[in-house]
């Protein structure tokens, strides 16, 4: 369903992104933002679902700065690997990079973002920071509790994992506090990657629950 473009951002650098389209006229755009694992096949086929759904889904490469083209599984070799590769690259080139998708997303209507662990902190981070963005689904971001002053200037929901042992409760707490206007949802049972049918911590109750949540929320905010 997908293919491949280049995307400039506003520094000049030139990311890969993959670009899923609708049947017919968009609804609207959904950048997609990728985990620690690149734009793999789970952010493919997820991008391939907002496209079924009636939105142009466009997955920004973000970590082609620190390495063009990168996937991987989701060994612990590839955690690892992926974890020194988010570290060479500044969050604000980051926002950069999905404010091109972005930017592209826009020609066809209103733009959303939605993104899972590392991409769910850039979600609450491009919900404060990336111009047009007009709604944002945020999966189990570890540092959103980190970002909590920041404040979002769009509507924006978020997603957590009763059993996600790299963000407690306590930061889910502390999130509803700072952010009252942020709802969060908490899936009980559910853990960190929750979302992902290739890993073994996927919970298909807690998916579709979300899946069904964020869908009618970008269906809300975006015609």
């Amino acid at each position: 369903m997908g293919e491949h473009i280049v995307l400039t951002a506003k520094d000049g650098f030139k990311l890969g992104a993959y670009v899923a389209k609708p049947a017919g006229k968009p609804k609207g755009g959904v950048v997609v933002i990728q985990e620690i694992f690149g734009v793999n096949h789970h952010i493919r086929a997820d991008a391939d679902r907002y496209a079924a759904a009636g939105y142009l889904a466009i997955a920004p490469q973000v970590y082609d700065r620190a390495q063009k083209d990168y996937e991987s599984g989701y060994e612990q070799a590839d955690v690892q690997a992926g974890a020194a590769l988010r570290g060479k690259i500044k969050n604000e080139d980051m926002l950069a990079d999905i404010e091109a998708a972005v930017k592209e997303a826009s020609k066809v209507g209103k733009v959303g973002v939605v993104g899972y662990c590392l991409g769910g902190t850039m979600t609450f981070a491009a919900a404060c920071h990336v111009p047009g963005v007009s709604a944002a689904v945020a999966y189990y971001g570890g540092q959103i509790a980190k970002m909590s002053a920041d404040k979002p200037k769009c509507p924006i929901i978020a997603f957590f994992g009763e059993t996600d042992h790299s963000i407690p409760m306590s930061d889910v707490d502390a999130i509803k506090a700072a952010r009252p206007e942020m709802e969060c949802t908490v899936f009980k049972g559910a853990g960190h990657g929750f979302n992902c049918d290739e890993r073994g911590a996927y919970n298909q109750e807690a998916c579709d629950k979300a899946r069904s949540m964020a869908h009618a929320f970008f269906a809300k905010h975006l015609a």
